[in-house]
């Protein structure tokens, strides 16, 4: 994820690192190479009665504007989605060990073992998001009585969060939590459940592929065609023109791709580590667990996650 101080406006014209120019650039090659050819065959096609108006493409520039404008802001509310559901599993993350660090009686190993889980619960969600291995990082959280329980379990978040409640209840069984604080910490572990759904259904359920397909082609379309129609008017200025303005319907509908699934490794996706990592820091001050883990800040040092 792109984080960075204001800049002045100069200099963020030039900005290469994190915009969607980069995944472009051959696109627009292309559409270069479309308006030289569409300047050295316009005398030879022209005089077969051929020829495009821009009248067509400004009605269908402003239809193909609607529509980007509206598959960019479905895609952006995906991603504040995304963040604000990272947001609130840190939130509850914090209200839990409050509440377990305020049992009367309770161990400091018990506690810390509950920490160990809650580290292990979001690190575990993170990989299952990126579809990437967690052992190592379940191995390094997971205190050791559980780790046969989660490593071994094919959904080991699900497992996680089955972990907490287990210790929930042997907690109440050894007279420590009432019923009435049961019910409270309970309904912290809910909410996690319930951050674990929101992110599973924005991961596996994408913008119907129907209407970005049909988008994908007529942005193309409009792209590869209007050389052709500005040629007649703007002669060896098209290449100029033609590119500018498909370097906008093209980015919008590439950054409207990236954003669409928000916890990718792109430069503009969620920094799902860093997020992690602040997270293990908190819980591990609120239990004075110190050395802390060193703080990861997006994109520092062209660290993207």
């Amino acid at each position: 994820m792109i984080v960075r101080p204001r800049q002045h406006w100069f200099i963020r014209l030039f900005d290469w690192h994190g915009s969607v120019l980069v995944s472009i650039v051959f696109r627009l090659s292309l559409n270069l190479l479309m308006s030289v050819i569409a300047i050295i065959g316009y005398p030879w096609y022209s005089t077969f009665g051929i020829h495009l108006t821009t009248a067509p493409f400004s009605l269908i520039g402003v239809s193909i504007a609607i529509f980007l404008g509206f598959r960019n802001n479905a895609s952006y509310a995906r991603f504040i989605e995304a963040r604000t559901l990272w947001g609130n599993m840190h939130i509850t993350q914090r209200s839990l060990l409050r509440q377990i660090k305020c049992i009367r009686g309770i161990s400091a190993a018990q506690v810390q073992e509950f920490v160990g889980l809650q580290l292990a619960f979001s690190w575990a969600l993170k990989h299952r998001l990126r579809k990437t291995d967690a052992q190592a990082d379940l191995a390094r959280l997971l205190p050791e009585k559980w780790h046969s329980a989660v490593l071994s379990h094919p959904m080991p978040t699900s497992q996680t969060l089955l972990c907490m409640g287990e210790w929930l209840a042997q907690r109440r069984d050894e007279g420590l939590v009432s019923d009435i604080v049961w019910q409270s910490i309970d309904d912290n572990l809910n909410h996690l459940s319930a951050y674990l759904g929101g992110c599973d259904r924005l991961a596996s359920t994408p913008i119907p592929f129907a209407y970005s397909l049909i988008l994908h082609r007529t942005v193309y379309l409009f792209c590869t065609l209007l050389p052709f129609a500005l040629v007649a008017d703007l002669h060896l200025m098209t290449p100029l023109v033609s590119v500018f303005i498909s370097y906008t319907f093209l980015s919008l509908e590439s950054l409207a791709e990236e954003l669409e699934d928000p916890f990718g490794t792109a430069p503009n996706h969620l920094p799902l580590d860093a997020l992690c990592v602040n997270i293990e820091r908190n819980l591990m001050a609120m239990n004075n667990d110190f050395p802390l883990p060193d703080p990861r800040q997006p994109d520092e040092h062209f660290n993207l996650t």
